[in-house]
């Protein structure tokens, strides 16, 4: 979890309400006093790994802080279709203000921490670590990365700010991947120490060239096949992490771990993942 979460989810919560309400909800506005409270129930309509309720919770206490919110399922709890995950209550307004955000935090949510499961469970038995990308939506990419930790993946990096990673245009530009890994070196050492570097290699050429300069922490090496990543791991020995990443999916993900490389990173649990279909209802007594 990013160590700013809350604060850095708080104003997700504030710029997202903005962008919605506007200048005002006016169907609520015009129909429903403000003073009317309500409470609501959150359907679900689709099984798969429930993600979400956290910021669900957020968002109605962002709104109006003496909001009754009383959970029955977890984040990262296995969902069926016809359990109820939440109850809310509170003013009408808040509840109907809320109720897209909510379901479109919580849909996406959900949505990708099923797809990472799926992933995670086909490396039961391997020590690889599956980790996220920086693949993802504008603005939403602290809730997507909490979806990929609570399916139980690994966040990569958040950002480009928390870790150095050379890639083939970085390495490029610098006129080749020795004289990108010594900048950096140089560029951490007297401005950001204690940043980590990942260098990016493309072939066994590269990672000869990255273990020999020693400066690196973690190897990625991008679109190798099984065999090549074995034969890569193998020669890297322990030395620095390792990632393979690139063209690995549910049908050969598997093939990617038994070569013992440390991590897989896939952008595709964030942006292939599908929302599921939840649904905010009116609990009328």
């Amino acid at each position: 979890m990013h160590p700013h979460y809350n604060e850095l989810l708080r104003h997700l919560i504030e710029e997202a309400l903005k962008e919605d309400i506007g200048d005002g909800d006016h169907s609520t506005l015009s129909s429903i006093a403000p003073y009317v409270k309500g409470k609501a129930v959150l359907k679900i309509k689709e099984a798969g790994v429930l993600a979400g309720m956290q910021a669900a919770k957020a968002i109605f206490h962002y709104k109006e802080p003496a909001a009754i919110f009383t959970p029955f399922k977890n984040d990262g709890d296995e969902m069926k279709v016809g359990e109820i995950a939440f109850e809310v209550e509170a003013t009408v307004h808040t509840i109907l203000q809320c109720e897209r955000l909510v379901l479109n935090c919580m849909q996406r949510m959900s949505g990708i921490a099923t797809l990472t499961k799926t992933y995670t469970d086909k490396l039961k038995g391997y020590s690889t670590k599956l980790l996220d990308t920086r693949k993802t939506t504008p603005n939403f990419r602290l809730l997507e990365k909490e979806a990929v930790r609570i399916g139980g993946g690994y966040n990569h990096r958040f950002a480009l700010y928390d870790m150095i990673m050379l890639k083939d245009n970085h390495i490029d530009y610098c006129g080749g991947i020795e004289q990108a890994i010594d900048k950096a070196w140089h560029y951490v050492q007297n401005v950001k120490p204690g940043l980590k570097i990942e260098v990016e290699t493309r072939n066994m050429e590269d990672v000869i060239k990255v273990i020999a300069n020693g400066k690196a922490h973690r190897i990625m090496l991008d679109n190798f096949t099984p065999a090549q990543l074995k034969e890569a791991v193998d020669y890297i020995n322990g030395k620095m992490e390792t990632e393979a990443s690139g063209g690995i999916n549910l049908s050969n993900i598997q093939d990617y771990a038994a070569t013992g490389v440390d991590f897989i990173s896939a952008g595709a649990l964030i942006h292939q993942a599908r929302s599921l279909d939840l649904s905010l209802k009116a609990k009328l007594v």
